[in-house]
């Protein structure tokens, strides 16, 4: 074996030494890892977005008739909400597609587009209620308090309940970003309730884009951990959580391995992580791949790992 390595490795990569391990390795940890929280998580999407669609249009039809910004600016944030959850759902779905000839890693980036659109989109919807309520401080119009209070009143009810559902799914940033926009909602749906008793009480109708003003305020800054995690994601960073001074420093410390270089973690989906790392050695070649692969896997996390092994002395990679 350490024959074949070497040899092969004087060819450029030690492809059949590794490659096999590695095969293994890939249709072993993702038979196993497929069946984890993106199936469960499927129903989750499917109900969160029919629950939330019809209340959507309840919700925008009643903020029409009572007049009121900050319940239109409520329907408008949940609506987004709703085109997040189809395409955080539709990502989950298309993350567990094989892969095809030319989409070698599968379609598991879609996890990450969809976050990332997400993110876009609720800012985008911030824009335009923000937008509505600067207009409604020059013109004030009255507001139907008591329709505005009961219809945030059955938000809160529905926000929070659809928010439980992803409660268990924190490690994957899709349902993280569904649990915190639900949150959100459901808190902003509570921010409009007290703002129909404010007026209610007060007749002061410029409470209501007031309150609409603050609802784009949390939503952007819920937001934003969720914009910069996509967005870093997208770039193929190492995914929050994955320290990879750590992940070198117990690379360099394997038995044998004098060096470790062209080190890269990145995230194949919002949920699976992937590294490849050239290892200088002057250990047994079958032994280190084995041993490489379970400190990835048992204490980093990482199912997708490659690793080119270099006998000491032997540099054959440019740029190393």
């Amino acid at each position: 074996m350490a024959h074949d390595a070497a040899h092969s490795h004087e060819h450029g990569h030690d492809h059949h030494g590794h490659g096999h391990a590695h095969d293994h390795d890939h249709a072993h940890g993702h038979g196993h890892h497929h069946h984890g929280p993106v199936d469960v998580g499927d129903w989750r999407y499917a109900l969160g977005l029919v629950v939330n669609l019809a209340f959507v249009i309840v919700e925008f039809s009643a903020g029409v008739l009572a007049d009121s910004t900050a319940l239109m600016a409520d329907a408008g944030h949940n609506l987004s909400d709703v085109l997040g959850l189809a395409m955080a759902g539709g990502a989950a779905w298309l993350a567990r597609r094989a892969g095809s000839p030319d989409k070698t890693y599968g379609y598991g980036k879609a996890t990450v587009l969809a976050a990332l659109g997400n993110a876009l989109l609720l800012i985008f919807a911030c824009g335009a209620i923000a937008f509505e309520a600067a207009r409604r401080f020059a013109e004030p119009a009255s507001v139907e308090s008591t329709t505005v209070m009961i219809v945030a009143g059955v938000g809160i009810v529905i926000n929070f309940g659809t928010a439980l559902l992803f409660m268990n799914q924190q490690h994957d940033l899709n349902a993280r970003g569904a649990y915190l926009h639900m949150m959100a909602d459901a808190a902003v749906s509570l921010g409009v309730v007290i703002a129909g008793g404010l007026i209610l009480l007060t007749g002061f109708a410029v409470i209501d884009p007031i309150v609409s003003l603050v609802i784009v305020a949390v939503i952007l800054w819920g937001t934003w951990g969720l914009l910069k995690d996509s967005v870093n994601l997208a770039l193929d960073a190492a995914p929050r959580g994955k320290d990879v001074a750590a992940i070198r420093a117990a690379l360099c410390d394997l038995p044998g391995v004098s060096a470790v270089h062209d080190l890269h973690v990145w995230g194949l989906s919002t949920t699976k992580t992937a590294l490849t790392a050239h290892l200088v050695h002057d250990a047994d070649p079958a032994a280190l791949l084995v041993s490489a692969r379970m400190l990835a896997r048992d204490r980093f996390g990482i199912d997708h790992v490659t690793i080119q092994l270099e006998p000491t002395g032997a540099l054959d990679c440019e740029g190393c």
